[in-house]
């Protein structure tokens, strides 16, 4: 199962280090070919790199989606070169096909488990998934050998779901301003401090908020659990990231002149798309009371926030929301009660403050079909917010191409600001591709915790490299002028 601890720190820490006021000079749309970016001809291989194009299909036996395979290096680049035969596995309602539909044999491994092959040519390989008849969570995994596999969870929802398309009023303009952004969620430097961990540049101590800040970034990132120190919750006995640390996370944020997003988890643990759990206070709820915490809850937290005079300068209503949020009330084969949730979410930030730009957050990076899915039916729904976030991680979201035509498809249809709110590849690129959206419309990026070594930026001992001096050039680029 993909948590965020297996899914984003393993992804994160294994297959990092690729180096790589306002300004209306963008380029336009479409003047750059993105399609050779993170791409190398030849490389020592090390994962498996699978996207799925949609992971919410209807569970009618006919949905499919386009199943994307290659190899990448440790950098996450993709070796165009590998001729690698790939084993796809299937756990679950569904099956996985050729990418024109014909069937494919079916082989069992020496363990028993069945699964089917294609080759690589030119690096890549095309497949089909198709949804089985009953609703389920399919695990689709892709193997090559000892290489690190790649793998999604597909949710096949109740065929009986109704699709809706927003209304033009609907999908009006955003109006509230948001920021420039050059951001780093570092929720976890609470816990690294207490067990000891120092910063330093040219082997003098520095203060990790006061380094990022130095080296241009203008924006820091930190998640928010509901009761976080509960047994099964993120920080048992020790409440890291829930409201009181993020109080003083908050004050050391805004005493160092940074902006700050704030980002909602509605948890006691991890949210993401594979896991997207109550906190236990909530569990027996009603689904109307369920509705009413989520507003005063949030309501609570940012006014204990603006009381301190550090109220957040964004903030997210959930994180990785796709599938959903507090399941199973919240789950995206329950639309119309995943739309009231997260209005409640709404309503209780603009409660505290009208003119909060509120963000709505999908690991989508390059997955447009199911971007759109999700928007339309949200936005149709009466969900209303300022800015779509997106998380790429290459290693499920696609290439940089996708995560261009991607945001490009999203700013035409809806006329919302688009910010990168996760990502630890392609830390140039990743900007230079935010920032090219027409008419400002890119609003940035937000590192995922670089402040662990094998983010690539530090070494064991905690001393920053020279990889840092990319936000150097970015904050010149796109926040100077």
């Amino acid at each position: 199962m993909r948590t965020k601890i297996l899914a984003i720190i393993t992804g994160l820490y294994l297959l990092t280090g690729c180096i790589s006021p306002e300004t209306k000079k963008i380029e336009p749309a479409g003047t750059i070919d993105y399609e050779t970016w993170g791409k190398v001809e030849s490389g020592k291989p090390v994962s498996v790199m699978l996207t799925a194009y949609s992971t919410t299909l209807m569970a009618n036996g006919k949905d499919k989606t386009q199943l994307r395979v290659a190899i990448t290096d440790s950098a996450s680049r993709e070796i165009t070169s590998a001729r690698d035969t790939i084993r796809v596995y299937v756990t679950g309602n569904g099956k996985v096909t050729a990418i024109n539909g014909n069937e494919l044999i079916t082989k069992t491994d020496t363990a028993g488990a069945s699964y089917v092959s294609c080759v690589l040519t030119d690096g890549t390989c095309n497949l089909l998934f198709m949804a089985g008849s009953e609703p389920d969570k399919v695990k689709v995994e892709a193997r090559s050998g000892k290489l690190w596999p790649g793998s999604h969870e597909i949710h096949t929802i109740d065929p009986g779901f109704v699709y809706m398309t927003p209304t033009k009023d609907q999908s009006a303009p955003t109006t509230i301003h948001s920021d420039r952004m050059i951001g780093a969620d570092i929720s976890f430097l609470p816990q690294i401090e207490a067990r000891g961990g120092v910063f330093y540049e040219n082997g003098d101590t520095i203060d990790a908020i006061q380094l990022l800040k130095e080296h241009g970034f203008n924006y820091i990132r930190l998640r928010i659990f509901v009761n976080p120190e509960n047994e099964k919750g993120y920080a048992p006995g020790e409440g890291y990231c829930g409201l009181n640390h993020t109080l003083d996370m908050a004050k050391r944020v805004k005493e160092a002149g940074l902006k700050l997003l704030l980002d909602f988890h509605y948890s006691d643990y991890w949210a993401d798309p594979q896991q997207q759990y109550k906190p236990r206070a909530w569990d027996e709820l009603d689904f109307e009371t369920l509705k009413d915490s989520v507003k005063s809850y949030t309501e609570r937290v940012l006014a204990a926030l603006k009381n301190q005079v550090t109220m957040p300068d964004m903030v997210q209503i959930g994180n990785e929301i796709n599938h959903g949020f507090l399941w199973p009330d919240g789950y995206i084969g329950n639309p119309d009660q995943l739309a009231g949730l997260l209005q409640a979410g709404v309503e209780g930030a603009k409660a505290i403050d009208p003119g909060l730009p509120v963000m709505m957050h999908i690991a989508l990076g390059g997955q447009n079909d199911e971007s759109v899915f999700w928007l339309d039916n949200m936005i149709a729904r009466g969900v209303k917010f300022d800015i779509i976030g997106l998380s790429y991680y290459p290693r499920w979201h696609g290439t940089l191409a996708d995560l261009s035509r991607n945001m490009h498809d999203l700013l035409k249809r809806y006329d919302k600001p688009v910010n990168v709110v996760e990502y630890s590849d392609f830390k140039r690129e990743v900007h230079d591709i935010v920032f090219s959206l027409p008419d400002d419309m890119g609003r940035g990026a937000c590192i995922w915790e670089p402040l662990g070594w094998r983010s690539g930026m530090f070494d064991k001992n905690g001393e920053v490299n020279d990889l840092i001096k990319v936000y150097d050039d970015l904050s010149k680029k796109y926040l100077s002028n």
